[in-house]
């Protein structure tokens, strides 16, 4: 199980890697042939996981938050006191447990499905959909991550993906009504 997750942990990576290659020869097109749908699609997955796993998960929340991971409290043997889900009362100095970064990478993996054309959609939907929920699911099973840090992990991606298609959208919608 430890090789799967260090596998799954390295998933998301390979897919922005992969989305960045795309958005580049996205933009080398010109004229009749420039996508316009699919550049904003890859620019809003990759906004959408600077923002969300990148600078409000790993940068902003687990630096600040001081909730210790389920295996640094008293609760499971560790030295540290339980601090509930929210509560920047902990005593974790780095690396903390609230929210997951890897369930928040899990969500945005989930995403994508809402961007893929079809029929690539259809063949990926369950591939990808299992993938993003055992991502966490591990995270929890190894000790990593309380239920609730995996949840809100993976659903703050959700909100945030679905923020910046809605802004993407109002904006576009906003030009085409002056043009």
């Amino acid at each position: 199980m430890r090789l799967l997750r260090e596998i799954f942990f390295q998933v998301p990576y390979i897919v922005a890697i992969t989305l960045c290659w795309m958005l580049i020869l996205c933009w080398q097109q010109h004229g009749a042939t420039f996508k316009r749908l699919r550049a904003r699609n890859l620019k809003i997955a990759l906004g959408s996981l600077l923002l969300g796993p990148v600078l409000i998960v790993n940068l902003w929340l687990k630096t600040f938050s001081g909730r210790p991971r389920p295996r640094q409290t008293d609760v499971f043997g560790g030295m540290l006191d339980f601090v509930h889900a929210g509560s920047f009362a902990g005593k974790c100095a780095s690396n903390c447990s609230f929210i997951s970064g890897e369930a928040a990478a899990a969500g945005w993996l989930f995403c994508l499905i809402f961007i893929i054309p079809q029929p690539a959609r259809t063949a990926l939907v369950l591939p990808i959909a299992a993938v993003s929920i055992l991502i966490p699911a591990l995270r929890v099973a190894f000790g990593g991550h309380y239920l609730s840090d995996a949840v809100l992990g993976w659903l703050s991606s959700l909100v945030i993906f679905s923020a910046l298609m809605a802004l993407s959208q109002t904006t576009h919608s906003r030009r085409n009504s002056e043009n």
